[in-house]
């Protein structure tokens, strides 16, 4: 779920943490802070460089590096050994080549784009080309020769380019079907049709038939960035079909033409009918598609697969209730299949990632589990010249400990090491750690506290390090596999606004489980009496808010917002309550079948330890404010508690019958499920009448993952229970509310009503 924000009986239960203890801005402050300043492009860091990519040969790597009002850019590479930057496409050609985010129209193609991370440009297996993508375009760029060529005859958007092993073909997706081209050559060849032949007169299909292409909801829930994958000889490509022809619309409505457009979004609501899917194989010359049946059971996940070698398929299989995973193996041109390893996980769900990887011995795969409680990584292996003849072979568990591996990050197969993420050294970090594939040599390798995000090159000699402190804007560095780095790109500006130093704390809650919060404290000269407090809340499992990370990394602005009402004299506090990510199992799966009250309830009581601790604060003037599940948790805790005086709810959901059935289904079970209570204890518009404290609600109207509707119906229950409220309507924008004026107008309103409110 899209997601955006969260992060006292006695003093003791409280430790602050060292180096976190400032609630002083800096004298040297030289610039205002505003929301103008914060919403502007580039923020008051600077603009980060974007689309990191390597190149064939791991020698450097290669960046898009732009302006602050992204208009103007320029592609860079970088030595992986002495980090020497070279430009390689000038601002000129790379205007037309890879135009600005900005030149999108469409607000929900600029959400997709930027929220996964769709690349414009892709390296070809030569080493000397470039493929971009403009509008859906195909453009081959030669590095020697510095021109471009249209590869694409079609004026339909085409997605998703990928170049075949031995780079003498491109693969890439169109109007729903798989497309190749050879090189050198012009020719172009459909490999899938969006119809079967016998349901060609059927007009129920146009358009319900994906061939290798990802529809939304597996993009946004399953992550899902790829549904096709060529073999390792090149010969052939293994695609997932997806029909969604049962699947229900939801209207997305433009009210700003004179006749207003309605688009039908395929989006399946908790209960809903899925996709149907299946796995084909198909030559890259042509012909008749090989199917693959893995099971009879046809309400299920396809989330990852891929090839184990050219005649070998992987895939896995996740049931609907999500707490059953199978791998199989699987003969691509016999379709014969064997399943390789189950993971189960009673009373709970299976985290699905990016952390299967077949080894370029062709004998050993890694795989990622929370069997023991905790998200581990496992080594198996299996028998190379015959992978269907057995279940795979736990060899040894490689990570162990009270703490989350959090994902495989590179393989340096030579060396026998394996690299990971994981925040051993604290639940608020992520950083960089390595063991070897026998078991030994567990170590950290990145050496400055705070998050690191890596991007291994394939051999896993080399990483680009996007890293980040709570007051340490990012930066990027080149590094080797030993942790030596370089750094490559820092932010700029930021200790020119004099920011507060937020304090890390701890609290208790009611069973004993260590909660994690974070308080920012407005200025001395800014305190006159008691201070009014503002509760910042996610508190839902698919974010963590409280992170030793730039104060600006998960909520985008917010957290420069929160700076900026510090110095308008209110306190801002986080806290992550049980069932947010980044802790074990038991405290990830403690809200599951019940949201809401738990959630609550930890963050009440953490409340009243702060209190305990910090007698300047007014219990009597604290307002709550969210975004997404944060704004669900904020309707939640006004209509089920007195102690909010005021709260912001931006695009909630206010009912989990209205949303996706992936992630819903996962939490709470289906609607029908005897053991969930969620559909009932969330379902706020029945609520209304409950509401405590002064309410501002606001929705983009094209939101297409928390929709419009969730508003519209708790608009209709608030009416209906005589309680006065504001509400914002934000025109065709996204979950996001992307964009200067409308972001600058929607803080400006929030502002307005803590201050009105709360003073």
């Amino acid at each position: 779920m899209t997601q955006l924000i969260r992060r006292i009986l006695i003093c003791w239960l409280l430790i602050p943490i060292a180096g976190a203890q400032s609630a002083t801005p800096s004298s040297s402050a030289k610039r205002p802070l505003t929301i103008e300043a914060i919403s502007a492009g580039g923020g008051i860091t600077g603009r980060p460089p974007e689309t990191i990519e390597w190149t064939p040969d791991y020698s450097k790597f290669t960046f898009i590096q732009r302006d602050d009002s992204g208009e103007h850019g320029e592609l860079w590479a970088v030595d992986a050994t002495t980090g020497q930057k070279t430009l390689l496409i000038n601002e000129t050609k790379l205007a037309t080549l890879a135009p600005p985010l900005e030149k999108v129209k469409d607000e929900r193609e600029i959400e997709r784009i930027a929220r996964y991370h769709v690349d414009p440009y892709h390296w070809a297996s030569d080493g000397k080309h470039l493929l971009f993508v403009p509008q859906g375009q195909l453009w081959l760029y030669s590095l020697e020769t510095g021109t471009a060529v249209q590869v694409s005859a079609s004026s339909d958007p085409n997605g998703d380019p990928k170049f075949s092993p031995d780079g003498t073909h491109l693969a890439y997706v169109r109007k729903h079907n798989l497309y190749v081209r050879a090189f050198p050559g012009d020719t172009e060849k459909q490999l899938t049709r969006e119809k079967d032949d016998k349901d060609k007169d059927d007009k129920r299909k146009d358009g319900n038939l994906l061939n290798g292409e990802v529809d939304w909801v597996y993009a946004e829930e399953l992550g899902v960035r790829s549904n096709y994958f060529w073999s390792p000889d090149g010969k052939s490509i293994a695609f997932l079909h997806m029909d969604e022809t049962r699947v229900p619309t939801y209207p997305i409505t433009d009210w700003m033409p004179t006749h207003p457009t309605v688009d039908m979004q395929k989006y399946p609501q908790a209960g809903d009918r899925n996709p149907v899917v299946r796995l084909g194989v198909v030559s890259a010359s042509g012909g008749d598609t090989k199917w693959i049946s893995l099971t009879d059971d046809h309400d299920i996940y396809v989330p990852r697969f891929g090839w184990v070698n050219e005649g070998v398929l992987w895939a896995e299989v996740l049931n609907r209730a999500q707490d059953n995973l199978d791998l199989y193996f699987i003969e691509a041109h016999s379709g014969r299949s064997h399943k390789v390893l189950t993971e189960f996980t009673p009373s709970a769900w299976v985290n699905v990632n990016d952390d299967m990887t077949i080894l370029k011995s062709g004998d050993h795969f890694l795989w990622s589990s929370w069997r023991d409680g905790t998200t581990q990584l496992y080594l198996y292996s299996f028998d190379k010249a015959n992978p269907l003849a057995a279940d795979a072979k736990l060899e040894r568990q490689l990570t162990k400990g009270n703490f989350e591996m959090l994902g495989v990050a590179g393989v340096d197969e030579a060396a026998g090491v394996v690299y990971f993420n994981c925040n051993k050294d604290d639940p608020r970090q992520r950083q960089l750690y390595a063991v070897k594939l026998d078991g030994s040599g567990f170590q950290r390798v990145s050496q400055d506290d705070g998050t690191h995000h890596p991007t291994f090159a394939d051999d896993g000699k080399h990483y680009v390090d996007e890293s980040s402190a709570l007051m340490t804007p990012p930066r990027v560095s080149i590094c080797s596999a030993s942790g030596s780095c370089k750094q490559v790109w820092d932010s700029r500006g930021a200790d020119d606004f004099g920011l507060i130093t937020p304090r890390f704390l701890e609290f208790k809650a009611d069973d004993g489980t260590v909660l994690y919060g974070e308080l920012l404290l407005p200025p001395e000269s800014t305190q006159s009496g008691k201070v009014p407090l503002i509760v910042n809340i996610y508190g839902g499992p698919a974010a963590q808010l409280v992170t030793n990370s730039w104060i600006e990394d998960w909520a985008g602005s917010d957290g420069l917002f929160h700076q900026l009402m510090a110095r308008r004299g209110f306190a801002i506090f986080t806290v992550d309550n049980r069932g947010t990510p980044g802790r074990d199992r038991n405290f990830m799966t403690a809200v599951r079948h019940q949201f809401g009250g738990i959630e609550l309830k930890d963050q009440l009581t953490a409340l009243d330890q702060l209190f305990a601790q910090y007698p300047q604060l007014d219990p009597s003037r604290v307002g709550i404010w969210g975004w997404s599940n944060g704004a669900s948790m904020t309707l939640y805790a006004m209509t089920h508690s007195t102690a909010f005086k005021a709260g912001v709810a931006v695009a909630p959901v206010t009912n989990w019958h209205n949303y996706d059935s992936i992630y819903t289904e996962r939490n709470n079970g289906l609607p029908n499920d005897k053991d969930t209570t969620s559909y009932v204890d969330m379902d706020l518009p029945s609520v209304a009448d409950k509401l405590q404290g002064a309410l501002l609600l606001a929705h983009g109207t094209g939101d297409d993952n928390v929709h419009f509707q969730n508003s519209i119906q708790m608009v209709e229950g608030l009416v209906k229970a005589g309680k006065q409220f504001r509400f914002m309507v934000y025109p065709n924008k996204t979950h996001s509310i992307r964009g200067a004026d409308d972001r600058d107008q929607l803080f400006h309103q929030i502002e307005d009503h803590f201050e009105r409110e709360l003073k």
